[in-house]
């Protein structure tokens, strides 16, 4: 039997208190029979835990809440970054490289415990689980599961450092080789909007400032523009990821006094083990002074610089929606997608509707990083983690679930120059009055007489336009007009596409082969394939 679904405060509650607090409803009486069922329900699929502990690891998960950016939308790789096990793993590794160090720089561990650590089996998430569940601190368990598994090497684990060793740290590396996985989709999205701007170059069509029609431009420049600014985000992540700073060891308020002590006041050893660790975790630069954090500051910088993603994704896709909306242009549709449940004939832009979508959330995301590093008191609050849990996550996988459909769309964009040239011919009249008085006045016709003409023949044509639904016969009227008799012959010459787009084409290919291929060389990618991330998943 399924649960009732039902309006209830209690609904959301978990844990022992659960039941008391559904028999005070009472309301309705179906309350306390839902929370029942949902218990159930919960405790059937081999789950007994409380909120806040580590998900079980039965293949059969009880049917609560999941994030849809790992089950629908974020890649396989993004959501291994940002999994536990890979934090964890994480942990470990920095574990093993202050041992190593430690033990380089003078400490009493042996070559033996620390090779202990590298041959421990795989992390327990049982143990660890357990372990948290006892001693409610998430750190404390893995020191705790480590050290069982690697038995001779258990008194050594942690030694000198704080919790933000291992959590500031590993969080950090995430975010590093997150970024890695992000530039190199960024740069696939540059390379086929570039292919199709070079494609679509000469390519006329209506331009729209206030999405009113404006003077021409093309397809192919449109397209540079969008491919420009996702060249913008690729080159400033870029300079996040290069200019990202490790934390290094600074012990529990960034004095590194445990170390100083585990030295013997050896200031020297001090400063080569931060380096040591620094480099051996593959970063050029660490934080010369910090809390018992790094300053979140650069959470905010590489938050800030995701959300660019969501700019250039949102900006692209309201621009094909719009161009969808007018037949022009579409983006994929799959020969068995179903584009309504009711109207069969529908052809929706959903790659798009869902990259704004999600475009909004990644941009609102912002605030949270920018909130957290303004309200840190002195040298540390811990009001920062929950909130970075969430929100740093959560920034990476929308990034790459948009990038994903920004690849997919790009990929595969659809044309429909016959539709594009109809909407041109619809407006090109208007756009080409000026042409027309300036070629009648050098004839030798009144610029003022022929300036009032135009005026009034442009006034009627959009009037049977706009009021008839009529076709617009504004050159057959100034045909017709005596005025004009001087440019019979030449009249269609003044409609031709390619006097309107100026530079355009021009402008394309120069974008192309002076900004867009000589980036992608610089980067050792080649223009005609996919980019590959080069990121090795612990």
């Amino acid at each position: 039997m399924e649960p009732r679904l039902g309006f209830c405060h209690c609904a959301g509650l978990r844990g022992r208190g659960l039941e008391r607090r559904a028999e005070k409803c009472t309301t309705n009486s179906g309350r306390r029979k839902f929370v029942r069922e949902v218990r159930a329900s919960a405790s059937s699929s081999g789950s007994n835990g409380q909120a806040g502990e580590l998900p079980s690891t039965d293949e059969h998960q009880p049917p609560v809440y999941q994030s849809p950016l790992s089950t629908r939308y974020a890649s396989i790789e993004m959501r291994t970054v940002f999994s536990d096990l890979y934090r964890f793993r994480l942990w470990r590794k920095l574990w093993i490289a202050l041992a190593d160090s430690e033990r380089a720089l003078g400490v009493e561990i042996t070559e033996e415990q620390v090779e202990a650590l590298r041959q421990a089996p795989d992390v327990d998430l049982e143990m660890a689980g357990r372990y948290e569940r006892e001693l409610r601190h998430d750190v404390m368990a893995h020191v705790h599961t480590f050290g069982e598994q690697a038995p001779s090497a258990k008194g050594i684990i942690h030694l000198g450092a704080t919790s933000c060793y291992i959590t500031d740290n590993s969080e950090l590396i995430q975010m590093r080789n997150a970024l890695d996985l992000l530039i190199p989709r960024i740069w696939n999205v540059v390379r086929n909007l570039s292919k199709f701007a070079m494609e679509h170059k000469d390519l006329a069509t209506l331009a729209y400032t206030h999405y009113q029609p404006a003077q021409p431009t093309t397809l192919g420049k449109r397209a540079c523009l969008w491919a420009q600014d996702f060249m913008y985000d690729a080159m400033k992540l870029e300079q996040v990821r290069d200019e990202l700073k490790f934390r290094g060891v600074k012990g529990t308020t960034g004095t590194q006094a445990s170390f100083l002590s585990l030295f013997n006041g050896d200031h020297t050893a001090v400063k080569t083990l931060d380096e040591m660790i620094t480099k051996e975790m593959d970063f050029e630069k660490k934080w010369s002074v910090t809390g018992q954090t790094y300053t979140r500051k650069q959470d905010f910088t590489v938050v800030a610089a995701l959300a660019g993603i969501g700019q250039s994704c949102s900006k692209m896709a309201n621009d094909i929606r719009l161009l969808q909306h007018m037949k022009e242009v579409e983006e994929p549709f799959e020969k068995t997608q179903i584009g309504s449940s009711a109207m069969a004939y529908k052809r929706n832009p959903m790659r798009s509707e869902r990259m704004s979508s999600l475009s909004r959330f990644l941009q609102s995301l912002v605030i949270n990083p920018a909130e957290t590093a303004s309200t840190q008191w002195l040298e540390r609050t811990l009001d920062d983690s929950a909130n970075r849990r969430l929100a740093i996550s959560e920034a990476f996988l929308t990034s790459d679930a948009l990038l994903q459909l920004a690849l997919n769309v790009t990929s595969g964009l659809v044309v429909y120059p016959k539709v594009i040239q109809r909407h041109l011919e619809e407006e090109l009249p208007f756009m080409a009055t000026e042409t027309i008085l300036m070629a009648a006045t050098r004839k030798g016709g009144d610029r003022q007489a022929l300036h009032e003409a135009i005026r009034q023949h442009s006034m009627a044509a959009g009037q049977k336009v706009k009021a008839e639904g009529g076709r617009n016969d504004l050159i057959e009227r100034i045909r017709e007009d005596p005025l004009f008799s001087s440019l019979q012959r030449d009249l269609d010459m003044y409609l031709d596409s390619s006097l309107f787009i100026g530079r355009a084409p021009e402008q394309v290919v120069e974008f192309i082969e002076d900004e867009v291929l000589p980036a992608l060389r610089e980067r050792g990618y080649d223009e005609t394939s996919d980019v590959d991330s080069g990121v090795v998943l612990v």
